[in-house]
């Protein structure tokens, strides 16, 4: 690993000198394009871009929310309260007191 940055330098020094047609689009073809020989590390790296699972999961859950949420209000709320309710559904992992809540909106309100 104490060789990888300067691996890195000339693993751009390489690409600086083509023209940008030539260079790589993406990391499979950046993976195809590196010789393992000269850039073992850089190999490994582009390898595991290059397989790393993307999922949009948690766009398309937060979608999902506002969608169910709209049509359940309406669109009788205001934005303010719509963005509230939706941060809720989505991150229902975090525990929310009441008493707590309460408190907060006594020591606000005069």
């Amino acid at each position: 690993m104490e060789v990888l940055p300067t691996e890195i330098q000339h693993w751009k020094r390489k690409w600086s000198n083509k023209q940008e047609k030539d260079q790589p689009n993406s990391a499979i073809e950046a993976y195809i394009k590196c010789n393992y020989d000269y850039f073992p590390n850089i190999s490994f790296l582009l390898k595991l871009l290059a397989t790393l699972p993307v999922s949009t999961s948690t766009p398309e859950r937060t979608f999902s929310t506002m969608k169910r949420l709209k049509y359940y209000l309406r669109n009788s709320s205001g934005q303010e309260r719509l963005t509230g309710l939706a941060l809720l559904s989505v991150h229902r992992q975090i525990h929310i007191d009441p008493a707590e809540i309460n408190d907060r909106f006594a020591k606000e309100k005069n």
